[in-house]
């Protein structure tokens, strides 16, 4: 049955200006890393299918502007969203307060069921680091989100983040949270998938 089940979640990224959001992403959709990833103006969107065991899931990805001048539009982003990814630079303290706004913002403003991730990135600098692994993940821990660090650049732990996140929205199915639509591949259906529910 597994692969019958197609599973849309949509996913934001949010998070500091360089803290690497952009290039998570492209790294994992394309595979690519850009060591001058130009900065993201509003949001930009990829769109991944994942197969899992039980499902397949279709993320709608949408890579948030870090820049606190469009810190406004994120709302429209996340709103709905089954999923969120926030990305802070281990290299930085500034980088990891901006994060931990962004998870009290979510907190309040968000879907109750969201997925979310805390993610420690730029592990390849970890001669620069200034935010401790044990901190950040007793942070997670304290806060409901599961924590991992990662690297864009040498894709340390980049496409398990977005498994990590697949399988974790697949678990939440029965709850049917905002944001995710189930079609059943067996009874054919309409193929239009709405982001979010009204609510």
């Amino acid at each position: 049955m597994g692969s019958d089940v197609i599973v849309q979640a949509k996913l934001v990224l949010l998070g500091d200006l360089g803290a690497g959001k952009t290039s998570i992403v492209v790294r994992f959709a394309k595979g690519l890393y850009y060591e001058c990833q130009e900065s993201t103006i509003g949001a930009a969107f990829f769109s991944q299918v994942l197969p899992l065991d039980e499902a397949t899931v279709k993320l709608d990805i949408w890579d948030t502007a870090g820049q606190e001048r469009y810190h406004s539009l994120a709302p429209m982003y996340y709103r709905g969203a089954a999923a969120a990814i926030v990305v802070f630079d281990i290299s930085s303290t500034d980088s990891y307060m901006r994060a931990k706004r962004w998870v009290d913002e979510l907190q309040r403003q968000g879907n109750p069921h969201l997925v979310m991730a805390l993610v420690g990135n730029k592990v390849d600098l970890e001669e620069r680091r200034q935010v401790g692994t044990q901190e950040a993940m007793d942070y997670a821990e304290a806060n409901g989100l599961f924590f991992t660090e990662t690297s864009a650049k040498t894709a340390q732990n980049v496409s398990e983040l977005f498994y990590e996140i697949a399988e974790r929205v697949v678990k939440l199915r029965p709850n049917r949270p905002a944001g995710m639509v189930l079609h059943d591949g067996r009874r054919g259906g309409g193929g239009r998938w709405p982001f979010c529910c009204s609510g």
